[in-house]
């Protein structure tokens, strides 16, 4: 009996601990397996704001933002035309929830760019729809690069309030919006298409006819157009997509084939994106509402309904004084955090 216990003992035990061994392997390998599975659920579910920490400025040289991914849908892009000339640091010093596709125009070796630089910011933003079309993301803002410029509806021309202010509802629900207010320029009636004639500056006017009609074929050509300039507006993906790609790669198509030049084509796409949206000829509401729906600035006085006090005025020059917006127009010391820029 001892000899046969002590012999039966050990190969007990060995088995125990084989199969102890065995349930342990197979436990490590489970885990494993679904922690890996696990991890890449949370890589597919990431939304913009998780996305944007691996980001980087297109023009430091460092990672170059990338297109939508392809392996998701986000939730809201800045598309933005830049040159490698251009300070885009303060979009990621303070749009970090936002995805950013940072088209550098004139470098053919960067991540985003276009095939022919023409028609100003038009040609970025065709080409971000045209190659995104079947994974747009919900809501884009499509803008210039630079913070402070005078397109800007802001009092200093200054992109970060005027983005900070911008009401993401508000667009969702109506689809399209322009990033301007005042009526300076473009509003109430920028264009008459059929009894415009030559100006000195440049005025897509005698030539819009044309161009509407190559554009929208087929459309009968409108009286008057009017849109608050300057090229800088919010669309959903669902408003996107109610025209056929195809319409998005014949607009491309126009503006890399037509005979006018880069600044006139370009104008001509400039006060036609509202109605490639859906918008009526003239598309200008009131300052007051403008401010308010898309802005949330509410408590504006608002004497004109083309501008509200304070907010816009057209500077004399269309380059901002070096130094700005701590040095004024005539050389001044100014403090936008304190009241309103001098003249």
């Amino acid at each position: 009996m001892l000899f046969c216990g002590g012999v039966q003992g050990p190969r007990r035990r060995n088995r125990e601990k084989a199969i102890l061994v065995t349930i342990f392997i197979i436990g490590a390998l489970y885990f494993l397996f679904f922690a890996k599975k696990s991890e890449h659920r949370k890589v597919v579910s990431h939304n913009s704001v998780s996305y944007e920490g691996s980001q980087r400025n297109p023009h430091s040289g460092q990672v170059s933002p990338s297109s939508v991914p392809k392996s998701q849908t986000l939730q809201k892009d800045l598309v933005v035309a830049s040159m490698k000339k251009d300070d885009v640091s303060w979009l990621y010093d303070n749009f970090p929830e936002w995805h950013k596709s940072i088209y550098v125009v004139d470098d053919k070796q960067a991540k985003l760019t276009v095939d022919l630089n023409k028609g100003r910011e038009s040609m970025v933003y065709l080409t971000y729809i045209v190659d995104n079309y079947d994974n747009l993301p919900d809501a884009m803002l499509f803008i210039h690069s630079q913070r402070y410029q005078w397109h800007n509806d802001d009092p200093y021309y200054d992109g970060v309030p005027m983005l900070r202010n911008f009401q993401l509802p508000y667009l969702l629900k109506q689809g399209y919006v322009n990033l301007r207010c005042a009526w300076v320029l473009g509003c109430p009636v920028e264009i008459h298409p059929l009894t415009d004639t030559h100006r000195d500056d440049v005025h897509a006017g005698e030539y819009f006819k044309t161009g509407f009609m190559e554009l929208f074929p087929g459309v009968e050509v409108p009286e008057e157009v009017g849109v608050s300039c300057c090229a800088q507006f919010g669309v959903t993906r669902s408003k996107v997509l109610e025209r056929p790609k195809s319409d998005y790669v014949r607009f491309r198509k126009w503006l890399a084939e037509t005979p006018l030049q880069d600044d006139l084509s370009g104008r001509i796409m400039e006060y036609s994106w509202h109605m490639i949206f859906g918008k009526g000829p003239v598309y200008c509401p009131t300052a007051e509402e403008c401010y308010c729906k898309v802005f949330g600035l509410c408590d504006l006085s608002c004497p004109h309904e083309g501008d509200c006090a304070g907010r816009y005025v057209l500077p004399p020059f269309s380059s901002l004084p070096e130094g700005w917006p701590y040095k004024g127009w005539k050389g001044q010391d100014q403090d936008p955090t304190k009241g309103l820029p001098e003249a």
